[in-house]
C-alpha cells in the first residue's frame, strides 16, 4: 500500500512540477501555491461537513458523510503532494520521522516487546 501511495504521489508531484515550471514559476512560488491548494481543499471539506450537518438553512442537507470523507482524502492527497514537491528526495522518510515524533508526544508508550505503528 505504502509503495502505491508514494508512487502515485510522486507521479502527481512531477505532473504539477512540470506544469508550474512550464509557467516559469520558481520552486518557492510552486510550494506556496501548493500549500494554498491545501487550504482550498480544507475549505471544501468544511463545506461538506456543513452540508452533512444541514447547518446552512439556505442549502439544507447538501452533502453526506461520504462526501466529507472524500474531501478529507483530497486534503491528505494534496498535502502529501505538497510535501513531496518540497522534499523530492526524502518526503516519505521525513513524514515517517515526523509521524513518529507526533506518536511519541501524543500516544502512550508501547509495552516492551510490542512494535508500534505496524498496521
Amino acid at each position: 500500500m505504502e509503495q502505491f501511495v508514494w508512487r502515485t504521489v510522486e507521479a502527481l508531484a512531477r505532473r504539477f512540477d512540470d506544469h508550474d515550471q512550464g509557467r516559469g514559476l520558481t520552486p518557492e512560488e510552486q510550494w506556496t501555491l501548493q500549500v494554498l491548494k491545501i487550504s482550498e481543499e480544507t475549505g471544501e471539506a468544511s463545506q461538506a461537513v456543513i452540508g452533512a450537518r444541514g447547518t446552512n438553512p439556505r442549502k439544507g442537507d447538501s452533502h453526506g458523510w461520504e462526501d466529507v470523507h472524500a474531501e478529507v482524502a483530497d486534503v491528505v492527497v494534496t498535502a502529501l503532494v505538497a510535501l513531496r514537491r518540497m522534499r523530492p528526495d526524502d518526503a516519505a522518510v521525513f513524514l515517517r520521522g515526523h509521524l513518529a515524533a507526533k506518536a511519541e508526544k501524543f500516544l502512550p508508550p508501547t509495552p516492551a516487546g510490542q512494535e508500534s505503528g505496524t498496521a
